[in-house]
């Protein structure tokens, strides 16, 4: 959808909104000393007053026009000061920040603001989004390409890691590009993003690989014998037996075919305030590129919410991957991808979490292996403190005598360790339902 049907859509919307007295939700980005802090603002006219909530805490103030001025005080920190003008779906102004303790040392912020369109009556929704560029960021600073609610399906695509999709056009720059970012109605920081993956499938007959290993995989010896590895490998799919073969196999390789098993690499939402923009060859709590095999159709991901609507990236897909995705590359192809999002609100994980049909598995994300053990395994404790609500002793027997270590990837700047535990081990356990 272009910008400019976006805005009648909002103009619409907002003036639906204005004459009905609907509450109306904004992204609003404040420029602090060149760095932008997003939050959702809540606003509820009722003629010429406005209240409502501004990433939570209480405001109140007026409206005459398209001016708004309100304000917002946070127990213990500065009343914020707003003057703003609407124009249909977007917003700009100005906001002074006062100190409680010091109401002579104030500072003043432009900021700028979009409205998020209304969430649509009815059930939820199936929308089908063709992307018409790719980031190589997982930022909170782009645009999000579409806005989608709790409940809502999604199927879109993705270019290979070297940005080149279904028909062989590079269309992005090299290095994982993703398609999005997807902004989640009322998802909030603090909450906790779910991501269903419905549906996985290549969009074209070639994948790419390498023929080397990460130095992480292979000792002294062996990785001077490799140093003249590292040649692009190009693969045949044969979507209808859904297997892989090299294009042109080496004689040792002449009758070498693997079944394909479709896995996402990328997925991620943005990073908190606070941190720049993140290459999307980067992993952390946030998610990111992860290559985490088990990633699959029919698996569910749950990420932390660190910025308003969540900011959902995905890509980097592989029509097969390795444990630990040692050769750099796994089966590198385009991909047709179908998810589904929900929400929980006010519980968001410290790492993400996997979940597929027999197993879930936290994963650790560090510099080292050492620490990403450390990651998954105080994940895999976090959640089985928080779904079953064990004590800490209680948490190492079960870890003790179920957890399955896997290797998600050992071929970026940070490693992968999923902490697995297999679903049967705790029939016996009774798990607190989400809210």
């Amino acid at each position: 959808m272009t910008l400019s049907q976006w805005a009648v859509i909002a103009l619409l919307a907002w003036a639906h909104a204005a004459e009905a007295g609907d509450r109306e939700t904004w992204v609003i980005a404040v420029d602090l000393w060149g760095n932008r802090s997003y939050e959702t603002l809540e606003l509820e006219r009722d003629a010429a007053t406005l209240a409502g909530t501004l990433d939570g805490a209480p405001l109140e103030g007026k409206s005459a026009g398209r001016a708004l001025h309100f304000s917002v005080a946070t127990r213990g920190g500065p009343r914020r000061a707003f003057d703003a003008e609407t124009l249909a779906d977007t917003m700009r102004g100005k906001v002074t920040s006062t100190p409680a303790a010091d109401a002579r040392h104030g500072s003043v912020h432009a900021f700028t603001g979009w409205r998020v369109p209304p969430r649509p009556d009815g059930p939820p929704r199936r929308h089908e989004y063709v992307p018409t560029d790719y980031s190589n960021t997982f930022s909170a600073d782009r645009r999000p390409v579409l806005v989608v609610w709790p409940g809502d399906t999604v199927m879109t695509t993705t270019v290979d890691s070297g940005g080149v999709d279904e028909h062989g056009d590079t269309r992005a720059l090299y290095g994982n590009p993703q398609t999005g970012p997807f902004f989640v109605g009322s998802a909030i920081p603090g909450d906790t993003l779910i991501v269903h993956i419905t549906r996985l499938e290549p969009n074209r007959d070639s994948a790419d690989s390498l023929d080397g290993f990460v130095g992480r995989a292979l000792n002294t010896s062996l990785a001077v014998q490799a140093t003249e590895l590292g040649k692009l490998v190009r693969w045949t799919l044969d979507r209808t037996s859904a297997t892989a073969r090299p294009a042109s196999p080496s004689p040792g390789l002449r009758d070498f075919s693997v079944p394909l098993r479709p896995m996402l690499g990328g997925l991620g939402v943005a990073p908190p305030f606070g941190f720049p923009p993140l290459s999307t060859g980067d992993t952390g709590r946030f998610g990111g590129n992860m290559d985490f095999n088990e990633i699959t159709e029919g698996s569910t991901v749950y990420l932390p919410v660190r910025q308003p609507g969540a900011l959902l990236y995905l890509g980097d897909a592989h029509a097969l991957q390795g444990d630990g995705e040692t050769s750099q590359f796994a089966l590198e192809t385009s991909m047709r991808v179908e998810f589904r999002v929900d929400v929980v609100h006010g519980r968001a994980p410290s790492t993400p979490r996997i979940e597929t049909a027999t197993h879930f598995a936290a994963l650790g994300q560090a510099g080292s292996l050492e620490d990403a053990l450390r990651g998954a395994t105080s994940g895999l404790i976090e959640w089985l403190q928080e779904e079953y609500h064990l004590e800490l002793s209680e948490c190492a027997q079960v870890i003790g005598t179920s957890v399955e270590y896997r290797v998600a990837t050992l071929a970026g700047r940070n490693v992968g360790i999923a902490a697995r535990l297999e679903k049967s081990r705790l029939s016996g356990l009774h798990r607190i339902a989400r809210r």
